[in-house]
């Protein structure tokens, strides 16, 4: 039976071009780029042949790109980095004869103002990685104020400005959610805290999530006016266990990870060369190709809506992801869908293949308004550069019956036109 998968925000299979340019660099040139004779050398030359082809993707300079283990990583050392600097920055600022009653007052913070000072902003809908980071700080003594969202997921750019404080140090916001696959308006918020720079002096770093955006749609940092960026490897058909962190220049971000000197003294540990080469590679072939996915996402959406009756959208139905569709299933288990999908060879996802095997619902469709009891019949399927329409006609013909037996199963379904 034909194998059908549709999770690409999951995972990506490696492409035989990055497999191909890793290949050297996992059998003959194994030298440590840390190292000063020939063998260590050719893959320094090899990483930083590789840092330049990563920051032409984004319009960025090779000095502002550090390579990580992935998105989770690039994700934690920005927000713990600008937040553990930006607090010792802020209590300089603070009058050593100040009580701390009067600091408190002055930069809201929750108790001692040494300890306690530092904000952020994010918002709901965040993926774990910033979440649950965001989690971390708080019982660091961060304050966080998490933004609401839309009925389609968009952060409102007023909402973000109306949200800063005296001690606001840090913003947060995804390019595009990874479950729903709706596109936030970081340009305008970028452009907004660069006027808020200019216009007051409080200078908020702004950190974007790129990892499912990258190389799926064009991102430019100085169109964005963001001052760091994370994005990770095994979403765009390169190996997994490598990522960047963008850091512009100017932007002064400690260590995250301790030990050597690798990547100009900020992030220790011997370069996964491999990984980094089949990252670039797989880059440049994934921003460089013009995909037929959003051509192939449409058509799966208007199948699915049209056909199975009592189905939902998730997410802004123009301004979303090219390759992702996100539906609610009314009257149905969506857990259970899955596992019957699996029967037939259809691979697909619940929500973010990281919450996986929570018994909450997403936190995602629950934030833009979804009833707890549709949210557990989502499904979301995720389109790759070689799924075809054929392929999405098939897997929508397979799961007609599925979901017709599910609802004749259900009792809700059978209630449904019984009202209270």
């Amino acid at each position: 039976m034909k194998d059908y998968y549709m999770d690409h925000a999951a995972t990506t299979p490696l492409s035989k071009e990055a497999l191909e340019a890793m290949m050297p660099y996992l059998t003959t040139e194994y030298g440590n780029a840390s190292t000063v004779y020939t063998y260590g050398q050719r893959a320094k030359a090899a990483i930083e042949r590789s840092r330049r082809t990563i920051a032409t993707t984004i319009g960025a300079k090779p000095s502002e790109i550090y390579f990580t283990s992935g998105g989770t990583e690039s994700d934690n050392w920005a927000l713990i980095s600008t937040c553990e600097a930006g607090r010792e920055q802020l209590s300089k600022t603070l009058q050593p004869q100040a009580t701390a009653a009067a600091v408190d007052q002055k930069y809201r913070c929750s108790s001692k103002a040494s300890m306690k000072c530092g904000h952020i902003i994010t918002d709901q809908i965040e993926h774990h990685a910033i979440l649950h980071t965001c989690a971390y700080l708080e019982k660091r003594g961060f304050d966080v104020t998490y933004l609401p969202v839309d009925h389609e997921g968009h952060v409102d750019p007023d909402a973000v400005m109306a949200a800063i404080r005296p001690d606001t140090l840090l913003v947060s916001i995804m390019v595009a959610n990874n479950e729903i696959g709706t596109l936030e308006p970081i340009a305008e918020i970028g452009a907004r805290l660069q006027k808020h720079a200019a216009e007051t002096g409080q200078r908020i770093l702004f950190h974007t999530d790129a990892v499912q955006a990258y190389a799926h749609i064009p991102l430019d940092v100085d169109e964005l006016k963001v001052d760091l960026m994370s994005a990770s490897s095994h979403k765009l058909n390169g190996p997994k266990g490598v990522g960047f962190l963008y850091v512009r220049r100017g932007v002064k971000l400690p260590s995250f990870l301790h030990g050597g000197e690798q990547e100009r003294g900020r992030r220790a540990g011997t370069e996964n060369v491999a990984g980094i080469v089949g990252f670039a590679r797989a880059a440049e072939l994934a921003c460089g190709v013009n995909t037929q996915e959003s051509a192939v996402r449409d058509h799966l959406i208007k199948r699915l809506l049209d056909e199975i009756p009592y189905t939902s959208l998730n997410g802004d139905p123009t301004h979303r992801l090219p390759n992702n569709v996100n539906v609610c299933f009314k009257y149905i288990e969506g857990e259970t869908l899955l596992l019957l999908l699996n029967e037939k060879h259809i691979y697909a996802s619940a929500g973010s293949a990281c919450a996986s095997g929570s018994l909450e619902p997403s936190h995602v469709l629950t934030a833009i308004g979804i009833a707890h009891e549709d949210a557990y019949g989502s499904l979301r399927l995720t389109i790759g550069p070689e799924t075809t329409l054929e392929d999405v006609d098939e897997v929508v013909d397979l799961m007609k019956p599925i979901i017709a037996h599910l609802r004749e199963t259900s009792p809700q379904y059978r209630n449904r036109f019984i009202t209270s």
